[in-house]
């Protein structure tokens, strides 16, 4: 049941938590509200990211399991989603800086440039995310959605470095699971065919 209405019920609580943010900045009396709203708004956009990029190594650990299988139906919309959250991130941040003169100001420090360098890497893979480009731009597509590593590591780089570096820890926390399956996911292509008797021919000196 939950599976026919997958797309409805899925954007509908995915949206929920950025209208709630939106609701919040437009109608709080704080004046500071949009920029308490800039940090939970980029976490959310880090957590989704993480799910995104960990249902290719769950489908090897669990292929048989049904929210696996539904997982990987819908892993282009939590995608979407990490991008839309993003997006939404990055407006409260410029909202919140007031000026371009201020925005420019701060893009030499390592904890701004990185993210700006994320979003523009989630920019084009959004954009080229509909099955039409899938079918223009053939192994392309699959080309430049591998960007989304690159992507991650800055993402990692840009939490971690937040003020000065003073709580990295909550960053690696949350990318440690995603670590640890890409791990196993590169043992599971690359490393697990290799049996002893290869290892130790490969160890013997020629001639």
């Amino acid at each position: 049941m939950l599976d026919r209405f997958a797309p409805y019920w899925l954007w509908a609580l995915l949206s929920l938590p950025p209208i709630l943010w939106l609701n919040q900045a437009m109608t709080s009396t704080n004046p500071r509200v949009v920029h308490m709203l800039v940090h939970p708004t980029g976490e959310w956009a880090a957590r989704i990211l993480i799910l995104t990029m960990m249902i290719s190594p769950l489908l090897l650990l669990f292929k048989n399991r049904n929210w696996a299988r539904w997982l990987r139906k819908n892993r282009r919309y939590f995608g979407v989603a990490a991008f839309g959250y993003a997006a939404l991130h990055t407006a409260f941040y410029l909202v919140d800086k007031g000026s371009m003169d201020r925005v420019i100001t701060e893009l030499p420090r390592f904890y701004i440039w990185t993210g700006w360098a994320a979003f523009a890497i989630f920019v084009p893979m959004a954009v080229t995310s509909m099955d039409y480009f899938v079918r223009v731009m053939g192994t392309w597509w699959k080309w430049l959605q591998r960007w989304t590593y690159a992507a991650a590591v800055l993402v990692l780089l840009h939490w971690a470095s937040l003020h000065q570096w003073e709580h990295p820890m909550v960053a690696f926390v949350h990318f440690a699971p995603l670590a640890a399956l890409e791990a196993y996911r590169i043992w599971y292509w690359y490393l697990r065919g290799r049996t002893p008797a290869t290892t130790i021919n490969a160890q013997e000196p020629l001639g």
